[in-house]
C-alpha cells in the first residue's frame, strides 16, 4: 500500500485519498443512488454535516475524463478517484514548480524525443485539464478533444517513425545484399581476367616458339638450297670442263 501511495503521489494529477470497495455492496443498494452519492463526494463541514463541494455531473465527466485507478492488494480492492477541488492560483504555481522538478529529478532531455518528458506533460496536461473542467465543463470537454488529438498525432509519428525505420532496415539491408552480389561478380570477372591473362601468356610463348620453329626451318632450308646451287654449279663446271676437254683434240 506503501509503494501504490507513492506510485500516486508522483503523478502531476491531483487524486483524492484511496477508497477501500466493499463488495457486495451494489447487490444491497441498487436504488441508492442519490443519497450515498453525496456522502461519498462530500466531506464533513465544521458541525459534522456534509457539504457538497462539487455536482455529481462534474464528478462524473471527470471520471470520464480520468478514470478512476483502481488496484488489487492483499485480497482488497481500492479504487481512486481524480479531485473535484477547484485549484487556486498558488496550486497552479506549485504544479508548475512540481513539473520543473520532476523533469530535474527524472533527468528528462531537454530537446528530442524523450518519453519521460512525454509522460511528465501528459500528467501536467491532465491536471490543467481537471482544473479547467471543475470550473468550466465545456471548456474542460474542448480541452479533452485537443489532448486527444494530441495523442492521436503523437501516434500516427510514431507509426510512421517505425515505418520509416523499417524501411530503411530494409533497403539496408537489399543494400548490403546488392553490394556482396557485386563484390562476387567483381571477384568472378578477376578471376576471368586471370584466366584470360594466362591464356594470352601461354599463346604468346607458343607463338615465340612457333617463331623460332619457323625462322629455324628457314635456315635449315636456305642452307640446304643454298648447297644444293653450290654442288649443281660445281657439277656444271666440272661437265663443261669435261665438254671443253673432249672438244678440244678433234680441233
Amino acid at each position: 500500500m506503501g509503494d501504490r501511495n507513492l506510485e500516486l503521489q508522483t503523478t502531476l494529477v491531483r487524486y483524492n485519498n484511496p477508497v477501500l470497495v466493499v463488495k457486495h455492496v451494489e447487490k444491497r443498494e441498487p436504488s441508492s443512488d442519490v443519497a450515498p452519492a453525496k456522502e461519498q463526494t462530500g466531506r464533513p463541514g465544521s458541525g459534522g454535516a456534509v457539504v457538497v463541494d462539487s455536482p455529481r455531473e462534474t464528478e462524473e465527466i471527470l471520471n470520464c475524463i480520468l478514470p478512476p485507478k483502481t488496484w488489487e492488494e492483499d485480497g482488497q480492492l481500492w479504487t481512486q478517484t481524480v479531485s473535484s477541488t477547484p485549484a487556486t492560483r498558488q496550486d497552479v504555481i506549485n504544479l508548475q514548480e512540481m513539473l520543473d522538478t520532476r523533469l530535474q529529478q527524472t533527468q528528462a532531455r531537454e530537446t528530442g524525443i524523450c518519453p519521460v518528458r512525454r509522460e511528465l506533460y501528459t500528467q501536467c496536461f491532465d491536471e490543467l485539464i481537471r482544473q479547467v473542467t471543475i470550473n468550466c465543463t465545456e471548456r474542460g470537454l474542448l480541452l479533452l478533444r485537443v489532448r486527444d488529438e494530441i495523442a492521436m498525432s503523437l501516434e500516427a509519428y510514431e507509426t510512421l517513425y517505425c515505418s520509416s525505420v523499417s524501411f530503411g532496415i530494409r533497403k539496408a539491408l537489399q543494400a548490403q545484399e546488392g553490394k556482396e552480389k557485386l563484390q562476387e561478380q567483381i571477384q568472378q570477372v578477376e578471376h576471368e581476367k586471370e584466366l584470360l591473362l594466362n591464356s594470352i601468356s601461354d599463346m604468346k610463348i607458343k607463338a615465340d616458339q612457333a617463331e623460332r620453329r619457323n625462322a629455324e626451318l628457314r635456315a635449315s632450308e636456305e642452307k640446304k638450297h643454298s648447297e644444293e646451287i653450290a654442288f649443281l654449279k660445281k657439277t656444271n663446271a666440272q661437265l663443261k670442263a669435261q665438254l671443253e676437254g673432249i672438244i678440244a683434240p678433234k680441233k
